[in-house]
């Protein structure tokens, strides 16, 4: 049996980051990793329509930070900004009541470039699969916007009763090249859900975006040839 990693986690500290950051030890790590799960979750349900990448949440001290970087901010933000005060106190009532309101702070950032975020189209295919457009069409499309935006390899697998079938299977298309085992390439990668009338159909996403490399270690690596010559 294949075991799968996420492309995510495989290249943390290589070419990604954490997306929650603060320091805790013993019962209190658990309760703020338990927290930080549910309020992600919660609020990739909530934002559904407004195209989220991804959140990273802060924690110093008594303040709270959410980074919500999002295609469609003013869908969150709201007429006077009171979209965004309104989720503020729902994430205070449900998760955050040992913080003050004030001290919850939302930082909510236009992601530029739409059609290059996994999670961004991933979610957009869902919601066209609910409403019972042909699978194949939504992942031809999906396939041909990211490539327009300068994607170098996508792959995307679509799994469940397609199209009501009473068997389920999987379908899968790529593009280009997808190198997975490189730790180096740029993947971004993202899972959803949509829910049919049939069941559940579960949607995979991967972009490859480039190689990364660091340039300051090749810079030093330049400066140290240099003074041997």
């Amino acid at each position: 049996m294949g075991h799968k990693v996420n492309p995510k986690v495989f290249r943390l500290n290589i070419t990604r980051t954490w997306p929650s950051r603060w320091f805790a030890t013993g019962k209190v790590l658990i309760k703020n990793l338990e927290q930080d799960v549910r309020i992600k979750k919660y609020l990739f349900a909530e934002l559904r329509e407004a195209g989220v990448d991804r959140f990273e949440i802060e924690r110093s001290g008594h303040k709270f930070t959410i980074g919500i970087f999002t295609a469609k901010p003013g869908i969150i933000i709201g007429r006077g900004g009171s979209g965004a005060g309104d989720l503020k106190k729902k994430l205070h009532d449900k998760f955050l009541k040992n913080f003050k309101l004030n001290d919850i702070n939302l930082n909510i950032t236009e992601f530029d470039r739409p059609n290059l975020s996994s999670m961004i189209v991933a979610g957009s295919m869902a919601i066209d699969i609910e409403k019972r457009m042909p699978f194949r069409r939504v992942m031809k499309q999906a396939i041909s916007r990211v490539e327009r935006a300068g994607a170098l390899g996508v792959k995307v697998v679509v799994s469940g009763r397609l199209n009501g079938s009473e068997i389920a299977r999987t379908e899968m298309l790529t593009s280009g090249k997808v190198p997975l085992h490189t730790l180096r390439a740029d993947i971004d990668f993202a899972k959803a859900t949509a829910r049919t009338a049939y069941g559940a159909i579960g949607i995979k996403f991967w972009i490859y975006k480039g190689d990364v490399f660091k340039k300051k270690n090749e810079a030093a690596q330049g400066e140290v040839i240099g003074e041997r010559k």
